[in-house]
């Protein structure tokens, strides 16, 4: 469900390094973090195996957000700003990231520790480097350094380049005895590699006249259709989520809960106003082929 949204809420997702989404063993993700919650559901939408995600610790204060999210494979982990006395939880997350790479895992961390709707890189935190120290004897574990860059932070049939650069052996991340080097060396070279593949896309992508021309009016039919219920989706989701940096994370997670909805409502609608059972549904289902050919339209 999560992909087939994505098609719909993205104009253009370009991957380059597919490969290494085929990466064996225990492997640890370390990412920038330019734009909240959605950037961990691209990237765990990319795997075909689980990816586990180190996440802020104080989306997990109420019982039912804490086990909701840890179904969802989160690990909660805390920064100072989330209360001192919270710090001594952090061993827990060490001690479930460490499980999880020993059985083979992944374990995906933003490696900033704190998300800004920016492409500057952010100074990166202890957090990554300590879970490739202690897990740096694990055969075959690996840091998958991605990089992540959108067009926009807060608009519909976004255009995002995400580039996985080659998984680097953990042991050879490690070269002094002290161990605050080790984590400096370790935050330099992928400071390095992660802000070298920060690669902002254009707000448009290109197509065919033809193409465009075709698409006229599937996208009209679309747009005609969606504009309203997105309209007032992305009003209440704005006033909700002012000045953070949350406003793509739950439209898009709105979205994705409501649509089925949405897409039954019609298929009634139409069933009420007399038409066939089958062709209702039929033509219920194609509403995410004309939203997509909408979004295709709108950024091209």
């Amino acid at each position: 469900m999560v992909k087939l949204a994505l098609q719909i809420f993205c104009r253009k997702m370009s991957v380059t390094g597919s490969r290494f989404l085929e990466t064996q063993g225990p492997l640890l993700i370390t990412a920038n973090h330019p734009n909240s919650f959605f950037d961990a559901i691209l990237i765990g939408a990319l795997f075909k195996r689980p990816v586990h995600f180190l996440a802020r610790g104080d989306a997990f204060t109420k019982p039912w957000h804490s086990k909701m999210l840890r179904m969802l494979h989160m690990i909660p982990i805390y920064r100072l700003s989330e209360g001192k006395e919270n710090l001594g939880l952090n061993e827990k997350a060490f001690r479930r990231s460490k499980e999880i790479l020993s059985t083979g895992g992944i374990v995906l961390i933003f490696i900033e520790g704190i998300c800004v709707n920016k492409h500057e890189l952010q100074p990166f935190k202890k957090g990554a480097a300590r879970i490739a120290s202690e897990n740096k004897a694990l055969p075959g574990f690996s840091i998958l350094p991605v990089s992540l860059a959108y067009d926009s932070f807060c608009s519909f049939g976004k255009i995002i380049n995400i580039i996985l650069a080659p998984p680097i052996d953990a042991k050879t991340l490690f070269i002094y005895e002290e161990e605050p080097k080790n984590s400096k060396h370790f935050n330099t070279l992928l400071f390095d590699v992660i802000g070298q593949n920060i690669a902002i896309p254009h707000h448009k992508a290109a197509i065919a006249p033809l193409q465009k021309g075709l698409l006229f009016i599937p996208a009209a039919i679309g747009m005609a259709i969606h504009f309203l219920p997105y309209l007032l989706i992305k009003k209440m989701v704005r006033v909700k989520t002012r000045s953070t940096v949350f406003y793509d994370s739950v439209l898009f997670g709105v979205l994705l809960v409501v649509y089925p909805f949405f897409v039954l409502l019609i298929c009634a609608v139409l069933y009420l106003s007399g038409i066939p059972v089958s062709s209702a549904v039929l033509l219920s289902l194609s509403l995410p082929i004309f939203a997509r050919c909408a979004v295709v339209y709108k950024k091209s």
